[in-house]
């Protein structure tokens, strides 16, 4: 398949393939065959439109042959789960997504974002942010940008020793790389800052990264035909993590601005978005302060009736006071930007005299003067900079005037010298107040936002160095994930059917390369002290270049230039101008009138001119822009090659960027050019998880209970150095696993997993056997855990159960021996008492009746008869006894005792005296069926014992009746204590 599939591509492409002395395969460009630049305009369309017919025609027939159901391809979330993997069918899978307004799909190790070109809130918004972040298996949700975040976030804070991480964005310009970088560093803001701890340091640094987007754009990006937002510099973003994992800082690490675009802008796009944003979001006050009238124009301006939803000036603004620049700072950047503005509508004329300087046009003295104004410079010494130049004669300089376009030129050197300045001040202002000290952060995770592939009409050095930016880039990705994988099979001693790739170390060594290259050559005809020749250079590049089969140029074209086959496709290059560019001289004249000027902060921007322009003048301390830019792009190199890389591939849908539009040839140049295709090949039909045994074991050792398997497990070490032991442990791991599978056939297992020499190379489907295996082994081992842990839990709590019953036993007994000694010292008190109280009352019982039958005696014949109904009743009618009777107290409880029967008639006299004895007897008037009855008017007292003698008197005092309640049972409805007995007794 592999076969077929480069057999389709390089016939399309009118390329043969050759097998190079390293084994690897490029692309040869057939001789005789025109030179398809001058076709693409915006890029790749050459490419494209040979493609365009293979799309429709030959390739076609096999996405027929393959595609059962087109309707669910937008459900493959993988590109490598369309098989087999063509150009077409991945293509196809694509646009389907595309149509279903699914724009991120995941292509083995990649993720492929497709820009929309029209805003979608919903698909950012801080619920998505959270619910990534919150999930536990990310990848199990839809492709989405906040994968390849949280799954750098997590090797981060997943490991013993964390390692950095790096986020790469790359495509070519308007796919997408500076909106997705923008979602990148929102989410880590978001997602980086939950902790409650210093919430109000952390909050600054989150608005301080977020807000070092706006600024940056503002001054760094600006509207190109094939991208609206497009960044003109590029940028590698470092946010600094703490030892939790928190963000506490970042950094920006600028690379390659271009800086000539504030002079020079090609036909249909902008200068950069500040100078749109000053004139249409400047008050009237700003206006009258930075010289800026509305209905002023501006030779470096064009297009300003355009709008742009870049344009927004308060942004910027806030943005700036959230960084911390102050109103004072701002007022001196808008002067300086105002300035530059101004200087761009200084024309000049040719003087009348050779030896005189070039004259001003008639409004350009207003210009110039404004211009020194609002950089607050010497008017006179600025015209001089601009219009003389001063050679050095030995020990002397001389003044020489300047023709017309060399003052045009030390014009124009001046504005990106300033621009160029005031960008660097920016950055580093930015990275002081965001930048956290050493000693608090100790890992990173990076952003890196560079220029896409470029390929325009005119070519110059700015768009050289840019692809060769991109081919270090594509070096990279290639040599970590396409030639790694293959390498890592052969080392393990896999069969594996190799894929070819583009390699472009041919390329490489085309522009960067030794003893002889492009960027060689090009610094070595800067070095000498000659004026530059583009038709003399060509023919140094043709002569000591042409063996490299990347470098081509056209012998029937009149202007200089040559052509540089890249990975993406071919690009001419225009020579002149090229040595100018990266010399980039800024004559001392110019640095020494700025370095006068009373603005401060445009003073510091070039108080250290004077050493920059000495060392420049000796030949071999030159530091031309080519060495400046490898230099910085090598230490880029170094540190994502320290890091973990994580690749997203953006896709531009069509060249217009009209709102979900799909144009195939634009979309299949990408993919071919960027690498998806051989990505998708590789991760599908190779292992794409490797794990080394060691690791294997600890995680996956526990669905068996070996014996490497556990001690890998206990000591969490790689000391077990003997890999047929371990070999051997994870052997017997995968048969539990796929004995358990018994529907698999030997030769499914074989195309499953393989056991390389000290690594286990899987497909997912095995990986999620093993998982699940792994999850039901520590569910069981969990639930044993919970048992043992809930039994040692029930133990404890019926010891305490135990010791608390023990203890409230100890107490209850004790308060009931305390109450029962009670009780028998007030039953021995009451026994007492009424044995005493039982004595007396017998005593004077017998007293009285002995007393009563004397008296009935004597008094028998005198004494009538009493009626038979009280005689009946038991009761005596006293009213003809004389004298009184005394009544003892004691027989009181047994009239009560009959009360139903008896009437009982007492005489007594008072009324408190009555009440006080009824009290004692606590008996109302009228209660229950028996009656008491006082005879206050009526004499006499009967009694069922005796006719009583004398007074009636109570010894209630005395009586037993106060011992009566000293039951510990207190009830009130119930007759208790001594009235109890009584009543029992009778």
């Amino acid at each position: 398949m592999a076969n077929v599939k480069q057999k389709l591509l390089f016939r399309n492409k009118d390329v043969s393939t050759v097998n190079s002395s390293d084994g690897t395969f490029r692309s040869l460009e057939k001789p005789g065959r025109p030179n398809r630049q001058k076709e693409k305009v915006n890029g790749l369309k050459d490419k494209a439109q040979g493609l365009g017919k293979s799309l429709n025609d030959s390739l076609e027939g096999d996405i027929r042959d393959f595609l059962i159901n087109e309707a669910e391809l937008h459900t493959y979330d993988d590109l490598t789960k369309v098989n087999p993997v063509t150009p077409s069918t991945v293509l196809k899978c694509l646009q389907a997504r595309y149509s279903a307004k699914v724009f991120y799909t995941h292509a083995g190790c990649t993720l492929v974002a497709l820009n929309p070109f029209q805003p979608i809130p919903h698909l950012y918004s801080l619920d998505v942010m959270k619910e990534y972040h919150s999930a536990p298996q990310p990848q199990e949700f839809k492709p989405h940008i906040f994968i390849v975040a949280e799954e750098a976030y997590r090797n981060v804070q997943g490991q013993v020793e964390p390692i950095n991480q790096s986020l790469v964005v790359s495509g070519e310009s308007g796919a997408g790389k500076t909106w997705t970088s923008r979602c990148l560093m929102k989410y880590y803001a978001t997602v980086a800052t939950s902790s409650q701890k210093c919430q109000d340091t952390v909050q600054k640094i989150e608005r301080r990264v977020l807000d070092s987007n706006p600024v940056m754009e503002a001054f760094g990006n600006a509207c190109t035909l094939r991208n609206s937002n497009s960044s003109r510099f590029g940028k590698y973003i470092q946010l600094q993590l703490s030892g939790s994992q928190l963000l506490v800082g970042a950094s920006v690490h600028t690379y390659l601005l271009e800086k000539t675009r504030v002079a020079f802008q090609a036909p249909n796009e902008r200068n950069f978005h500040i100078f749109y944003q000053m004139m249409k979001g400047a008050t009237e006050n700003q206006r009258l302060e930075w010289m800026l009238p509305l209905e002023q124009d501006f030779a470096w301006l064009p297009h300003a009736e355009k709008t742009l939803e870049e344009d927004c000036f308060q942004e910027t603004v806030d943005a700036m006071i959230n960084l911390g620049i102050d109103e004072g700072k701002r007022a001196q950047i808008f002067r300086i930007l105002a300035g530059l503005l101004q200087l761009g509508n200084v024309d000049f004329s040719p003087a009348s005299e050779e030896a005189q300087p070039c004259d001003l046009d008639g409004h350009s003295k207003g210009f110039l003067q404004k211009t020194a104004a609002l950089l607050q410079v010497p008017l006179d010494e600025l015209q001089s900079c601009l219009t003389v130049r001063t050679l050095r004669a030995g020990k002397q300089n001389v003044l020489k005037p300047c023709s017309q376009l060399e003052c045009g030129v030390r014009r124009d050197c001046l504005a990106k010298a300033i621009y160029a300045q005031l960008f660097d001040w920016l950055v580093t202002f930015i990275n002081n107040s965001m930048c956290a000290d050493t000693s608090i952060w100790c890992n990173f995770i990076g952003l890196l936002d560079v220029y896409g592939f470029e390929c325009f009409l005119l070519n110059n050095l700015e768009q050289l160095c840019i692809n060769y930016a991109n081919e270090k880039l594509q070096q990279h990705f290639v040599a970590h994930y396409l030639q790694a994988q293959q390498e890592e099979y052969v080392t393990e001693g896999l069969q594996w059917s190799f894929i070819r790739y583009q390699d472009n170390q041919g390329c490489l060594d085309l522009i960067e390369g030794s003893p002889s290259s492009i960027f060689s050559l090009l610094n070595e005809e800067c070095r000498l002290n000659r004026a530059s020749d583009a038709k003399q250079f060509r023919v140094r590049l043709e002569k000591e270049l042409s063996d490299n089969a990347n470098f081509s140029w056209d012998k029937f074209s009149k202007d200089p230039h040559f052509t540089v086959a890249h990975y993406a496709g071919k690009v001419s290059y225009q020579i002149e101008g090229m040595m100018e560019k990266n010399k980039d001289p800024v004559p001392p004249e110019l640095i020494s009138v700025l370095q006068k000027s009373q603005d401060s902060l445009l003073h510091s921007l070039f108080a250290d001119g004077d050493r920059e322009s000495e060392g420049s003048r000796g030949h071999s301390k030159v530091i031309t822009v080519v060495s400046k830019f490898k230099n910085s792009l090598e230490s880029l190199m170094k540190i994502l090659h320290s890091t973990t890389p994580h690749y997203t591939r953006c896709i531009k849908p069509n060249p217009d960027c009209r709102p979900l539009t799909f144009k195939k040839e634009e979309v299949i140049a990408q993919l071919e050019a960027c690498g998806i295709v051989e990505t998708i090949n590789i991760s599908a039909a190779g292992f794409p998880i490797r794990i080394p045994y060691s690791s294997f074991l600890q995680r996956y050792g526990l669905i068996t209970n070996n014996r490497p398997a556990a001690q890998m497990n206990r000591e969490n070490s790689l000391e077990m150095s003997d890999q047929a032991v371990l070999g051997c442990a994870v052997e017997d791991v995968l048969n539990v696993v796929l004995k358990r599978h018994s529907t698999l056939s030997p030769d499914d297992n074989n195309n499953m997993v393989h056991c390389g020499r000290t690594k286990v190379f899987l497909t997912h489907s095995l990986l999620e056997m093993l998982e699940e295996h792994r999850n039901r082994a520590r569910s069981q081992k969990a639930f044993s855990i919970q048992c043992c842990w809930r039994r040692y839990q029930q133990r404890q709590r019926n010891l305490r159960t135990q010791a608390a019953t023990r203890i409230q036993a100890g107490v209850r007994s004790w308060r009931v021996r305390r109450k029962i000694k009670k009780w028998h010292k007030a039953a021995s008190v009451i026994q007492t008492k009424w044995r005493r109280w039982r004595a007396w009352m017998d005593a004077l019982a017998e007293a009285e009746l002995d007393d009563a039958e004397d008296f009935m005696e004597e008094e028998s014949s005198v004494l009538p008869k009493l009626d038979p109904l009280l005689r009946e009743r038991g009761s005596v009618q006293l009213s003809s006894i004389q004298e009184p009777v005394m009544v003892r107290s004691w027989p009181i409880g047994l009239a009560i005792a009959s009360a139903p029967s008896i009437t009982v008639s007492l005489t007594a006299s008072g009324f408190q005296r009555i009440m006080s004895m009824m009290a004692c007897l606590k008996i109302p008037f009228r209660h229950g069926e028996y009656k008491v009855e006082t005879n206050q008017f009526d004499q006499g007292v009967a009694s069922i014992r005796a006719q009583p003698r004398g007074s009636i008197k109570m010894h209630l005092q005395r009586s037993p009746l106060l011992y009566a309640d000293r039951h510990p049972v207190h009830n009130t409805d119930v007759v208790t204590g001594f009235n109890q007995i009584l009543l029992e007794r009778t």
